[in-house]
């Protein structure tokens, strides 16, 4: 039986949290306070996270948060001037120039370390560099780079110069990465020579440069191979005039001080039909509110090293750098597959470098699941402190795999949920609160969630959808050149209230929990499930490593339930196997949502940030046209729904 509390922290673990320091500050007695002040009055909250993670302000706000033009186009810090590079890089460079900012390791094993002084050294030499090929503030620059240091260094040098960066996803082909340069109308792109993935060369400057070819608007590549930098000019991206970044001759430039509602990035995120939304963040909401998050969610101090296994492309990229970066902490940058050359090497870097922060998708530890637990019983993992998840919901068992083999039962799950138009998180965990297998706890601070029903009403003891009622400081501001859409996609359903798309639910003991996409609701016979509530069943039998639910049209029940499920190693499909799954939803959810087929594939398609793209899977299983797949990271595993059997 699944334990109700499967983590309580100690009142030693509470009072050592940062938290719980910024609670006694402004005399908070427990949680539930800490949640309604936060939310109740989010002008004093988010005041007060200004000063409690002292983020400096060129010039001061004269208001928290302006509403005039309604909840969707709330503006915050109004008035005041700001810039994430001086944050996040500049102000440590001067205050503690020697503390390690970026560790770096390749697929290869070897290893780079950063300090801040040699951050902030870098990031001027860069912005320097794009400043004489013209790039002034406002300016779009295209960013498609594996996770390496100079991607850090890219990204701060646009901001440092008012630029608006677009970080794109390292394994794209040159289509989705042109598709993506032409929307924001980028004028640079970014890009490095190679980079290794699964022991594979990629050859990433010449995709880069089939990409550009596409896009009017890209006038330079400067193509990055260490510290040399080859600059490739349009309109056919030939000729390669070097720079030598470590010894260019530069002067101090100024930072540009920025107001607070200036956008510094546009990130994608791929939309259910149609072209890709750009996200547009801003240098002071989204550095206030992602700095918050990883004070309080992830609790980094001083000591720690956070890892996200993430690409910069995925919005967790920018939240890991942004966040880490601006608290002054270590980040943790690996540039290839977190299975290569074994299903040790996540676990290897965790010892190898004294992780103590560690955050994955709970769709990675499900595929090293089927590896057992002998590689992650070779490792010491006794430095890690934090898990941490996000991406898709859990199911139980994997999520008991995580607690209890590399968190040793010691470490809390802090399983948050937000989206890339989120800009950060809508419900999370804090380290102070005692967790169920699974569940997201609450709403993150300083955010107003609820579920509501189908008629817009709060909702308890039943599933409905996720919405935020109040505005947050790094909510998206708009989607790139498509204000329309932006508001029919999470403002048009009710008033004033943004609608995730997420399916939630609230438990006796106050516990959230999400259930999947409410775009990827099955409804039989007029009564609605969530995907995951199938896919749990059928993970929960010892057979079963992965499996997705759709929903397709039935004649009698509107629609009929279909799954399909990826076997752990020693398992072959058969049809005693499909009968035995089966009952075993029938027992779980009753016979009118007993799988109509059970199909058995060697994989699933999956998203860039590992979620599984339920409605590819139905569209291939029905024939019918997929729309965006430019963000699939397996397009074989289309095939192999095709094949299933």
């Amino acid at each position: 039986m699944t334990p109700k509390f499967a983590w309580t922290p100690t009142r030693e673990y509470i009072e050592q949290s940062n938290v719980w320091r910024f609670m006694q500050k402004h005399q908070i007695k427990d949680y539930q306070e800490l949640i309604q002040r936060s939310t109740q009055e989010i002008e004093w909250f988010w005041d007060a996270i200004v000063k409690e993670l002292q983020i400096e302000f060129f010039k001061p706000y004269e208001r928290v948060l302006d509403v005039s033009a309604g909840i969707a186009w709330a503006k915050w810090f109004v008035g005041g001037k700001i810039n994430i590079a001086h944050n996040c890089v500049e102000k440590h460079a001067r205050s503690r120039p020697d503390k390690i900012a970026l560790i770096w390791e390749g697929e290869d094993g070897s290893v780079r370390r950063v300090t801040y002084r040699e951050l902030g050294e870098q990031t001027n030499r860069l912005a320097y560099l794009l400043q004489e090929l013209g790039i002034v503030k406002g300016d779009r620059v295209g960013i498609f780079m594996p996770m390496v240091p100079e991607t850090v260094v890219a990204m701060m040098a646009c901001a440092k110069l008012g630029a608006i960066f677009t970080p794109i996803f390292s394994g794209f082909g040159a289509q989705a990465v042109a598709a993506r340069l032409n929307d924001c109308e980028a004028k640079l792109l970014l890009t490095a020579e190679s980079f290794s993935r699964k022991g594979a060369h990629i050859e990433m400057g010449q995709i880069a440069r089939e990409a550009a070819k596409l896009c009017p608007t890209v006038k330079d590549i400067l193509e990055f191979a260490g510290s040399q930098v080859r600059r490739h000019t349009s309109p056919e991206f030939g000729g390669a005039e070097t720079y030598d970044l470590a010894n260019l001759r530069t002067r101090e430039l100024p930072t540009e001080q920025t107001d607070s509602e200036d956008p510094f990035m546009i990130i994608y995120t791929s939309g259910t039909t149609g072209r890709p939304k750009g996200a547009v963040h801003v240098h002071g909401g989204f550095l206030v509110k992602i700095a918050q998050e990883v004070a309080h969610q992830v609790d980094l101090q001083d000591r720690d090293l956070l890892y996200w296994v993430t690409d910069m492309g995925w919005i967790m990229g920018p939240w890991e750098v942004v966040g880490g970066l601006a608290l002054g902490g270590t980040v943790f940058l690996y540039e290839g597959a977190p299975d290569y050359p074994s299903a040790e090497r996540l676990w290897a870097m965790v010892e190898r470098h004294k992780i103590s922060i560690l955050g994955i998708s709970p769709t990675l530890i499900r595929a090293l699941m089927k590896f057992g637990t002998e590689p992650v019983r070779r490792h010491d993992l006794s430095s890690l402190r934090i898990l941490a998840s996000t991406g898709e919901p859990w199911n139980p068992d994997p999520w008991l795999w995580f607690f209890e083999n590399v968190g040793q039962r010691r470490c809390p799950i802090i399983n948050l949920s937000g989206g890339t138009e989120v800009g950060a998180c809508f419900l999370s965990p804090l380290p102070i609160t005692p967790l169920k297998p699974c569940a997201l706890v609450g709403p993150a601070l300083g955010m107003e969630i609820d579920v509501f029903d189908s008629e817009g009403k709060p909702l308890r003891g039943g599933v409905g959808e996720l919405v935020c009622k109040k505005p947050w400081p790094g909510m998206t501001r708009g989607i790139w050149k498509d204000p329309e859409r932006y508001i029919q996609t999470y403002w048009s359903r009710w008033p004033n209230v943004w609608v995730h798309g997420d399916w939630a639910s609230i438990d006796e003991d106050g516990l959230w929990y999400l259930h999947g996409r409410s775009d990827d609701t099955i409804k039989i016979a007029g009564k609605r499930l969530g995907p995951a509530e199938i896919e749990s069943i059928l993970v929960g039998h010892p057979a079963v490593a992965e499996s997705a639910a759709i929903g397709v049209p039935h004649e009698l029940k509107g629609e009929a339930i279909w799954c399909y499920a990826v076997l752990r190693p020693g398992y072959e499909p058969s049809d005693a196997l499909r009968r035995e799954l089966r009952e075993r939803v029938i027992e779980a959810l009753g016979k009118a949502f007993a799988p109509e087929q059970i199909k058995f594939v060697r994989e699933l398609p999956k998203t860039r940030n590992a979620k599984i793209l339920r409605r590819a899977i139905r569209a291939k299983a029905l024939g019918q046209e997929p729309g965006d797949l430019s963000n699939l990271e397996n397009p074989q595993a289309l095939e192999e729904i095709a094949r299933a059997v």
